[in-house]
């Protein structure tokens, strides 16, 4: 059964569409069972993050596998189904392999190294395993492409000298004000991307720093060990009043700053212009706060303009990293094509075995009187003459159909004939297959907006703060 990747991401969709795909940790697991259960679909993982959403999978059939997956996105997508084909991008096999191993180390991101990606990778892991959608082949697969990940990190300079999400933010937030080190900000959150984004504030000398979260506690310690100053969730008002720029960072599933709210406390700031930098999502801030006079918002879209300067020297490791991507890509294919030998290996193994455990029971009947020591003897030299003889066997035709899935196959079919084992049907399909896209049918529903409240939800990505209150995964590639 072939491996299958559905997905859009910042290279191939802007943020509102990837907006109305994202899907957060209180829903993931639902959304991973209803995958799994599609008639086309084995075992799902799902990967989503602030600039992507890709989902793994083992199907029976790559374009069977892939419509199901494109149909559940339209559907989740609902009036916009139109616009989303044009946006996906379509994989299999060695090409999904090599999509995720590039993804685990950095090299897909909108910040080429960043660290956080790798953590979200393990996450979608687990998180799968808790939702029971995985088996031997996508554990494997993801297992593999964090090992990918850590050795890229560990043998080339690709995550050195980079900048995390929040760094960038407050890249952007310094190319926008005059003197950052004497404005005022606030940080909303209180999550990974929040302390990183608090963290990089310091860094550039800014003074002044608040911070507003649902729970008033966790926006206290993020911010107590700087001095900083704390606002009630149900004082945002002020907070916004008393800003200069707001970097937001949550992990709500709606919009948290809206158009009215920053319009009442317009008058109050006397002039004083107003920036928003965005970098959750779904976003915290409704877009057209930035149609009021003074007032100025930014998205995680706009963050290129902010990558650091020393792009080129991790730019400089891509090719060590693809080197590694390709060295790890062949040991998984190598694992992978030899499945396709393990029906045989069991069926031929069995059949040995019940041939010897019938002689076994028939020498023993007309040993009647031998000590139970005696038997053990003879039972574990039996035992152990069977996996002798059968080693080799083994060993050499997982070999050959690692090495070349036609050969393993055709030794395969050998081994049926001369043990006389009745035909199985292969674990895996072993042609690899080229990206491509594929039509399919369009469904039309009205999308639901999640209604508007004042309760702030904070993030819980794979390495974020931990926190008793609900949490969403997000952050980072």
């Amino acid at each position: 059964m072939p491996i299958i990747t559905v997905g859009l991401s910042h290279r191939t969709a802007p943020v509102d569409l990837r907006e109305s795909v994202s899907i957060d940790e209180t829903e993931l697991s639902a959304v991973l069972c209803h995958i799994h259960a599609l008639d086309a679909i084995k075992e799902v993982a799902l990967l989503s993050t602030c600039n992507r959403l890709e989902i793994y999978a083992v199907a029976q059939d790559v374009e069977e596998g892939w419509r199901a997956i494109e149909r559940f996105l339209q559907d989740r997508v609902g009036s916009r189904a139109r616009d989303l084909a044009p946006h996906l991008y379509f994989y299999a096999e060695r090409a999904s392999a090599h999509q995720l191993m590039q993804v685990a180390c950095g090299l897909d991101s909108l910040i080429l190294g960043e660290p956080q990606i790798l953590g979200q990778v393990s996450y979608t892991l687990i998180a799968a395993q808790r939702a029971g959608t995985v088996g031997a082949v996508l554990h494997r697969f993801f297992t593999g492409a964090i090992h990918t990940g850590k050795r890229a990190r560990a043998e080339t300079a690709i995550s050195r000298y980079t900048t995390s999400t929040s760094h960038a933010a407050v890249l952007l937030a310094e190319s926008k004000i005059k003197d950052l080190s004497k404005a005022k900000v606030l940080v909303v959150g209180a999550g990974e991307m929040a302390h990183l984004a608090i963290k990089a504030l310091r860094d550039h000398n800014v003074e002044q720093i608040g911070c507003v979260n649902r729970t008033y506690c966790r926006a206290a310690i993020m911010v107590q060990s700087i001095k900083g100053q704390t606002f009630n969730w149900f004082n945002l008002d002020n907070a916004l009043i008393w800003a200069d720029v707001v970097i937001t960072a949550t992990g709500a599933p709606h919009t948290v700053i809206h158009r009215e709210e920053v319009a009442e406390i317009h008058a109050q700031r006397q002039g004083r212009p107003l920036i928003f930098v965005d970098i959750a999502l779904p976003r915290d801030v409704e877009e057209s706060v930035e149609n009021l006079p003074g007032v100025f918002r930014f998205d995680i879209d706009d963050l290129r303009a902010a990558l650091d300067a020393n792009l080129s020297q991790r730019e400089a490791a891509r090719p060590h990293v693809e080197e590694i991507i390709g060295q790890e890509i062949a040991e998984f294919i190598g694992w992978y094509n030899s499945r396709q030998a393990i029906p045989t290996l069991v069926d031929m193994r069995r059949k040995v075995g019940d041939i010897a455990q019938d002689e076994l029971d028939e020498a023993l009947t007309q040993l009647p009187d031998l000590t139970e020591r005696e038997e053990e003897v003879i039972r574990r030299m039996v035992h152990r003459l069977v996996n002798k003889v059968l080693h080799e066997p083994t060993v050499q035709l997982k070999t050959a159909a690692a090495e070349s899935p036609e050969v393993g196959h055709g030794y395969a079919e050998a081994v049926r004939m001369l043990f006389d084992l009745k035909p199985a049907t292969p674990e895996v399909t072993t042609p690899p297959t080229p990206k491509r896209q594929i039509p399919a049918p369009r469904l039309h529903r009205s999308a639901q907006r999640p209604p508007r409240t004042g309760q702030l939800s904070e993030c819980a990505m794979a390495g974020a703060v931990n926190s008793s209150s609900q949490s969403w995964p997000r952050n980072g590639s």
